[in-house]
């Protein structure tokens, strides 16, 4: 989420017709025997959206165009080194979390590019439940965020308020902005996402107050209501370093990123992730079934492509 949003690879096995061999630097090339892939590797981080973009493009490209599909838990900095040098061929959520490595093999190697928009807007802010604002509207406002810091208590923040952060591979830079603002609060990682949202869900049940790191696309915010806390003006670079960060965070294009190898080759799998392109309201629908509804990743899959057929038909290459 930039963040950087837990799950299980999920490795399904069909036959092609002919084995293919891998390029110098690791993308599939493409076979004389209809153009399909030895293998395609997918690059999915840490977040339930993350696996629901993966559970549906495996599934469809392994039923629909009967290529073999792998996708393996990696967050992004991990997956651009793997997307330079061929071990992944593709990633399907980038959030910008790392430009750094972005610059270096986007724009200065060029060994990775841009393949597309996904569809889906991510943003990164501050939130507290709906029912808090409500009784004290001005909570919203950052600079009045210490009047209230002492309802945040909790036995982990002691004497300043708790601040739910994110999981430490997300991009965040939530500490800066505490110090720099001079905040009465505790920054407190949630370790997981998964722990991130029970805590969410436990607080919430009961009515408590609290301020999170909190993110869109977010399957939860289905089930509950949240507000945002007003952080100033996101401008490019002004969260680095993070000791100085005083800005809130960007809204961002979500954006799929490729192998260059891949991306060029002609092969029907490239044109099935160049055209992926879906909705926050689908990829929530299958993030809520896999992590709300405890749905198996491939189940989840099914369910919606079964139900979205004129979506998904229009991502199958032309024939």
């Amino acid at each position: 989420m930039n963040s950087k949003r837990i799950r299980n690879s999920v490795i399904a096995g069909i036959g092609v017709i002919s084995v293919l061999s891998l390029s110098a630097c690791g993308a599939a090339k493409t076979s004389s025997s209809g153009g399909k892939d030895d293998k395609v590797v997918l690059a999915e981080p840490s977040w339930v959206g993350a696996q629901a973009n993966a559970a549906v493009v495996k599934k469809l490209m392994e039923d629909e165009l009967d290529v073999k599909v792998e996708a393996k838990q990696m967050d992004e900095p991990v997956a651009f080194d793997a997307l330079n040098s061929g071990k992944a061929d593709a990633i399907l959520e980038d959030w910008h979390g790392v430009p750094k490595k972005e610059k270096k093999y986007v724009e200065e190697k060029k060994t990775v590019v841009s393949g597309g928009d996904l569809g889906v807007v991510g943003h990164i802010g501050w939130f507290v439940p709906k029912y808090y604002a409500d009784k004290h509207p001005d909570v919203t406002d950052l600079k009045k965020l210490n009047k209230y810091a002492k309802d945040f208590r909790t036995s982990e923040s002691g004497d300043k308020g708790h601040f739910i952060g994110a999981a430490p591979s997300y991009s965040q830079h939530d500490k800066g902005l505490i110090k720099n603002h001079k905040l009465d609060f505790k920054h407190i990682p949630s370790g997981a996402e998964a722990a991130q949202l029970k805590e969410i869900q436990r607080l919430y049940k009961a009515k408590k107050p609290f301020l999170t790191y909190w993110w869109e696309p977010q399957w939860m915010n289905n089930q509950i209501d949240m507000v945002e806390v007003k952080l100033p003006k996101h401008t490019p670079g002004c969260e680095t370093p993070e000791s100085e960060a005083k800005c809130g965070y960007e809204t961002n294009q979500l954006e799929k990123f490729m192998n260059k190898d891949f991306a060029d080759s002609d092969t029907d799998a490239a044109k099935f992730i160049k055209n992926f392109k879906w909705t926050t309201k689908d990829q929530n629908q299958v993030a809520g079934d896999i992590a709300g509804k405890k749905m198996k990743p491939e189940d989840a899959a099914e369910k919606w492509i079964k139900a979205n057929k004129s979506t998904w038909e229009k991502w199958l290459p032309k024939k």
